[in-house]
């Protein structure tokens, strides 16, 4: 038998953990406590209670030939992607229950973890945009973020329009009518729609919803993707307003310590998929130390963003008419009728 049909017929298993409980008594557990075990199974670690920190670079294979075969999943040559842990560039068991289990906060089929949010952001604007694209964005952006756009991806050929983060649907048909006449200009395609809400550092919000009837309208099948950290994911949950997939730095809600960096996307598999093609080459992912930091956070996560946002209710009431303070950008405390339109459709907190 020669090696490639040995691959082809060799079949791959894999210990997977036990069926995961996601209710009882036909009442759905929530988030929180679905970030207590979901996707783990202490049988497959000794009996561990927790997951243990797998620091290997290389697993194990059945045969030579098993091996052969999940390396063409992981890198694209045959359909179906990995049947197995492979290679820690591409996947570990650390970074898969933290994967998960960050997908159920947004309620997304798929969810990639990487070193830190700007490597999300970066690897998803790359796994998209090609030379003449244009990528239409709100504004402002985090500072990283928008060099990024502005000052590297257009060394490669890609532009990009903004809008500001308030924009009614009305402006919103007009810049995408802009940006899809510049594209076909340049021979290339508007090749996604990201946005920042709330923004940073002002706390301006998008409207999700006309972005998404816009996008519908004009450039249907272009990816809405959007970074929530300031609100998420306790507080806004994008995907159900229209956008298709959802970033954050994993180091401010989610870690919540100051002792790690990390960042991650969420969304459908059809989504996903492109970026962790990149992802699988290019490195970026999360190391496995951070993601058990990470799910020891995940526990945590929704007392912890209540409190914060408890305490900055009461912060902001104090300053709010503080002689010294001139204004406050808190979205609980909105003095602007399309902002505050916005809020009550999108946001379940004003975040602290």
């Amino acid at each position: 038998m020669t090696d490639a049909v040995d691959a082809t017929n060799t079949p791959t298993p894999r210990r997977k953990p036990k069926p995961g409980i996601k209710a009882i008594g036909g009442r759905a557990l929530n988030p929180s406590t679905l970030m207590m075990g979901h996707g783990y199974d202490p049988v497959l670690s000794e009996g561990s209670l927790k997951a243990p920190i797998f620091l290997t670079s290389t697993f194990a294979f059945e045969s030579a030939a098993a091996g052969k075969r999940h390396f063409e999943g992981i890198t694209g040559l045959r359909e179906g992607g990995a049947e197995g842990l492979v290679y820690s560039r591409f996947n570990g068991p650390n970074q898969e229950i933290l994967e998960g289990r960050l997908a159920i906060w947004d309620g997304a089929e798929d969810a990639l973890a990487f070193s830190s949010g700007m490597t999300a952001i970066c690897i998803l604007l790359m796994a998209y945009a090609s030379q003449n694209d244009v990528i239409v964005h709100s504004g402002p952006l985090y500072a990283a973020s928008e060099g990024f756009v502005a000052k590297v991806l257009s060394r490669f050929g890609v532009t990009y329009i903004d809008f500001p983060a308030g924009a009614t649907r009305a402006e919103l048909d007009t810049v995408l009518a802009k940006a899809k006449a510049q594209a076909k200009a340049q021979g290339g395609k508007v090749a996604m729609i990201y946005l920042e809400s709330p923004a940073n550092p002002t706390n301006a919000l998008v409207d999700i919803e006309a972005v998404a009837a816009a996008r519908d309208h004009a450039l249907a099948g272009t990816p809405i993707a959007i970074d929530n950290t300031f609100l998420g994911p306790l507080w806004q949950r994008p995907l159900d307003h229209g956008a298709d997939i959802v970033a954050y730095s994993l180091t401010k809600y989610v870690g919540g310590h100051s002792d790690l960096v990390a960042g991650s996307l969420a969304g459908a598999k059809r989504w996903m998929n492109p970026v962790r093609a990149l992802r699988n080459t290019m490195g970026g992912i999360v190391d496995p130390n951070t993601a058990w930091m990470l799910m020891r956070s995940l526990e945590t996560v929704e007392l912890r963003m209540q409190r914060a946002g408890e305490n900055a209710a009461k912060v902001c009431d104090f300053l709010k008419s503080h002689p010294k303070v001139e204004g406050l950008g808190y979205l609980g405390l909105i003095n602007d009728a399309r902002q505050q339109d916005i809020y009550d459709r999108h946001c379940l907190g004003a975040g602290s």
